[in-house]
């Protein structure tokens, strides 16, 4: 099918993605005026391999922006390793347990609530000049319409073609690589905390998202295989080995991905495409809500380099935290002693829960 070449000056805002980031990006542009497209060449809800615990600062942002969907409710983190237990609870309110699939439909609704087109392309090459971009796109293996807009911001994900594009890609080295799996089961949920189970090699974040479904979520340097996920987590595998799969095994990965900036001209890059540390703290949504508004707010003040400055600001706390985490726990050593020291230390483990809970700005 041909669709014409010729560009449209019809939008303020190219939204290149459109998962929840991206949504959220087209959201918060309406709020401030301005007239959106998004470009996603997938219909309809999307899933994708994630922890699916909001903390409540994300929660918050998301009714914020007029979006409370459905979940089960979290009260805070626990952390177990070997018969050891540390545990610790939200201070400003609950968090929620909400699957992807749940947290994109209800984003879904609100856009189209507000009349945000959703193009069903992806973005093919883009050249810019000093009024604007322009954006040419492919859907099905054949070209797309060329649409032209002010402003782009790339919300396209972890692998985040746009960043390739444009050659913002950094280097990782192969000691950071990190990779998810995530599955869920249809069991009655037997906390209100997420759970982290620390194994010799491999985390698995335990989320509540219903009454009846729990999402379990592996993080590990080692590439995925073919084995059972909970092998390294016997007293999980004991409560969930009968348990139904209710569904397919989804991995992501390598998580740590770098940028050289987050501004090329009219280009702005948000969410997982603008750099992302490990999901080992759970603040992607929280992170990539903060991006969004953030991205907005210079478009609307037409001054990009500004948002560089932001997200710095909103990337900083996430990213010592993160990696910080990553390193102690990095030695075999470290991922014995971790929970253990959390325990001895409940004070300064609730104070970086809770740093990691509050809102990011």
């Amino acid at each position: 099918m041909s669709h014409p070449a010729a560009p449209t000056e019809s939008s303020d805002l190219i939204v290149v993605g459109g998962g929840p980031v991206g949504l959220a990006t087209a959201l918060y542009a309406v709020r401030q005026g301005l007239s959106p497209v998004v470009l996603e060449p997938r219909t309809g809800v999307i899933d994708k391999a994630c922890g699916e615990g909001l903390m409540p600062g994300g929660l918050q942002a998301l009714v914020d922006l007029g979006i409370d969907p459905p979940g089960y409710e979290l009260r805070g983190i626990r952390y177990l390793a070997e018969g050891r237990a540390a545990e610790a609870d939200f201070a400003a309110g609950p968090g929620r347990g909400v699957r992807r699939t749940v947290l994109h439909a209800a984003l879904l609704d609100a856009v189209a609530g507000a009349g945000i087109p959703i193009l069903p392309f992806a973005a093919a090459a883009l050249t810019q000049d000093d009024a604007g971009v322009t954006v040419h796109t492919e859907g099905g293996g054949s070209p797309g319409p060329t649409v032209r807009a002010p402003w782009v911001v790339a919300a396209d994900g972890l692998h985040s073609p746009t960043r390739r594009f444009l050659g913002l890609d950094r280097a990782v080295a192969k000691s950071e690589k990190r990779y998810g799996l995530r599955q869920h089961y249809g069991v009655p949920a037997w906390s209100d905390h997420v759970e982290v189970h620390w194994g010799p090699h491999a985390e698995a974040y335990v989320t509540p998202v219903a009454d009846d479904l729990v999402g379990v979520a592996i993080l590990s340097h080692r590439r995925p295989a073919d084995r059972e996920p909970l092998g390294e987590f016997p007293e999980l595998l004991g409560r969930l080995g009968g348990a139904p799969v209710v569904t397919s095994l989804r991995g992501a990965g390598p998580l740590h991905q770098r940028t050289t900036r987050r501004v090329a001209g009219r280009v702005l890059l948000a969410g997982d495409a603008s750099g992302y540390v490990d999901a080992l703290t759970g603040e992607g949504i929280s992170l990539g809500l903060a991006h969004a508004r953030a991205a907005v707010a210079a478009i609307a003040a037409e001054d990009p380099h500004s948002y560089e400055r932001s997200w710095r600001a909103a990337t900083r706390r996430y990213a010592l935290m993160t990696r910080s985490l990553v390193q102690v726990t990095r030695p075999a050593l470290g991922r014995r002693l971790l929970v253990p020291a959390a325990a001895a230390l409940p004070a300064a483990f609730r104070a970086a829960v809770n740093e990691l809970a509050r809102p990011v700005r």
